[in-house]
């Protein structure tokens, strides 16, 4: 079987498999080589993704093609999905959402919890101010920045309990504010992240 890299997506699918909401499941930022909708399609879940990116959506399609999995990836914004209210039971979104900044990641948020049905689960991660490249680069606005990957991206950094506004009417199942340390082209980095598992409160 394989193993994805996004490790703390195995949690969310804990959470999900333990739920009795119907297997829907909507990944915004859904591209990449190694998608991560294929480890909730092998569980059972019907599949879907956003992605900006016109090269990852193409990479993420090329995975479901040569690995058997419709998995339902089209272009689109996060910060206007265009599913009906209510509609999906679990959405995530790792990795992708502190690629914009602040305004339009409070847009993203708004968006997932707006689709996702009552009862239904939502994980989302950012970058914090513990990273180590929190404050490289041309600054954009407070703790967001334009920093070089393959091309200029804007990465926005938040303080362990900043993006907590966000969810004041969702219930809190899981947070961690976690450090890593590792090597990545010869040298010891460390990364900063805060992820979130939330349930959407029933009306």
């Amino acid at each position: 079987m394989r193993v994805f890299k996004q490790i703390p997506l195995y949690r969310f699918l804990d959470f999900c498999n333990t739920s009795s909401l119907e297997k829907t499941v909507l990944d915004c930022g859904a591209g990449g080589v190694n998608p991560p909708l294929s480890l909730f399609a092998e569980h059972g879940f019907n599949t879907t993704g956003v992605e900006f990116d016109s090269k990852q959506l193409k990479r993420a399609s090329e995975f479901g093609v040569n690995n058997g999995q419709a998995l339902g990836v089209v272009q689109g914004d996060m910060r206007e999905l265009s599913f009906q209210d209510e509609s999906i039971s679990f959405v995530y979104s790792y990795n992708s959402v502190f690629h914009m900044k602040k305004v339009d990641v409070k847009k993203s948020v708004d968006e997932m919890i707006r689709v996702l049905k009552p009862g239904g689960l939502l994980f989302v991660n950012f970058l914090t101010t513990n990273d180590f490249r929190c404050g490289e680069g041309p600054c954009v606005g407070p703790n967001e920045y334009e920093q070089m990957d393959d091309e200029p991206v804007i990465h926005s950094y938040y303080e362990p309990n900043e993006a907590d506004i966000y969810f004041e009417d969702m219930e809190v199942l899981f947070k961690e504010d976690r450090v890593l340390e590792r090597i990545y082209e010869g040298d010891r980095i460390r990364q900063g992240f805060v992820d979130y598992i939330l349930r959407k409160r029933m009306d």
